[in-house]
């Protein structure tokens, strides 16, 4: 469908406000993005208000004493799929580091103190251990945005991939989705642009799938894919370990969690929700359920959550035909008013639409949360100082042995 079709089924006519004042060039470019995105999104304004949980129960996680003991077994196993070229990782890099003071991708953010060491870099050195545990080279996707796709596939071209071959890196754009005010009336950034925002961090297989990334995955022959943030520098990926526990126990997804450092710690937690796998955000915990125990006196909502996951390609493919939910969320979105004038709101203005990877575990058969030593896998960087900042980031690479 053409774009002026589009605006008008949508009610949307107010985006080709300017279009009389637009160069040739500007128009095409305005049509071109209203035509690649997905006005529909705009109906989950109206059940905003309907969504309720279910009933939340606890979800047993394989612990580190059973790991250990079991150690041997679920390396075996996940290094078998990761020779047999079934395991693919896919890093969510989307994001720029403006709270770490920084004008770039987040992962171009250096973390070292006597010598440079940035976040990618530590990213790509961990993967690099289990492509020498496996003598096998894991396909990485590096999903992008709109805001940092050049300057990330820049850096990576410059830094050589920190020694990783190009044959086996990739780089895709995360999609977009338009963004509005209170009426459902989607805004201009410019005469010729669509205010737009990344689909959130549960876009990441549908951005894969519209970027032909999917299908490159495919010729791989994979099966699993690890997807990970970009924002920990500790994390393990495609550890063998993890993804054989998750094949041995059959389960469609796999979480790696960490116990919590308290019971309020802001962390979503690993649960059931009306007897499927789900995430508790940390402000829905009751104080009954913080503090709920086992028989072995044990809290039961205890497992935080590190946005580390191993999903099947395909149940996910199964989930994005059923249609992922959009989540509307309250946020400030610069726009131009009815006379041009370019508006940076102090307050939220309207809303932006998220897909959830909480909502994809929802959806998916099975779950098996997967502990990990919280000092050698969450090193979080949210903050330039203080708690989950740098600075606590390069305590514990040096505890793990990462010179900085």
């Amino acid at each position: 469908m053409d774009a002026k079709s589009i605006v008008k089924q949508y009610g949307q006519e107010q985006l080709l406000r300017y279009e009389d004042k637009l160069s040739e060039a500007e128009k095409t470019s305005l049509y071109h993005q209203i035509e690649s995105l997905d006005f529909s999104v705009l109906s989950e304004i109206e059940k905003k208000s309907s969504a309720k949980r279910g009933k939340i129960t606890p979800l047993k996680a394989m612990e580190l004493s059973e790991i250990e003991t079991r150690h041997d077994e679920l390396f075996k196993a996940g290094a078998d799929a990761i020779k047999a070229g079934k395991v693919g990782a896919v890093l969510l890099a989307g994001g720029m580091g403006t709270r770490l003071g920084s004008d770039n991708p987040k992962g171009m953010y250096n973390v070292g103190i006597t010598k440079d060491l940035y976040i990618f870099e530590c990213l790509i050195n961990n993967l690099m251990d289990v492509v020498k545990a496996t003598d096998t080279y894991i396909p990485l996707f590096v999903m992008t945005s709109d805001l940092n796709y050049e300057s990330t596939t820049a850096f990576f071209k410059e830094k050589k991939n920190f020694g990783y071959p190009d044959e086996y890196v990739f780089f895709f754009k995360q999609e977009m989705a338009p963004a509005c005010d209170y009426n459902g009336k989607v805004f201009l950034e410019t005469p010729s642009k669509v205010a737009v925002s990344p689909n959130g961090n549960g876009g990441w297989f549908l951005s894969m799938m519209k970027s032909g990334m999917l299908e490159k995955a495919k010729q791989f022959g994979i099966e699993w894919f690890n997807i990970f943030a970009v924002d920990n520098v500790c994390q393990r990926i495609c550890d063998p370990v993890f993804i054989g526990a998750t094949i041995l126990e059959k389960r469609t997804v796999g979480s790696k969690v960490v116990r919590k450092a308290d019971p309020f710690e802001k962390i979503g937690v690993m649960c059931l929700e009306d007897g499927t796998p789900s995430i508790v955000e940390y402000y829905e915990l009751t104080d009954d359920m913080a503090y709920e125990t086992d028989e072995r006196g044990e809290r039961v909502y205890n497992f935080g959550v590190i946005l580390n996951y191993l999903f099947t390609v395909a149940e996910q493919e199964e989930i994005v035909n059923k249609s992922l939910p959009y989540h509307v969320v309250e946020k400030k979105i610069p726009y131009l008013d009815e006379n041009g004038n370019a508006v940076k709101p102090e307050a939220p203005n309207g809303y932006k639409f998220e897909q959830l990877v909480l909502d994809m575990i929802h959806m998916a058969s099975s779950c098996l949360p997967f502990e990990v030593v919280r000092e050698k896998e969450f090193a979080p960087i949210k903050n330039k100082t203080g708690v989950d900042s740098v600075e606590s980031a390069r305590e514990l690479l040096k505890k793990n042995g990462v010179e900085l």
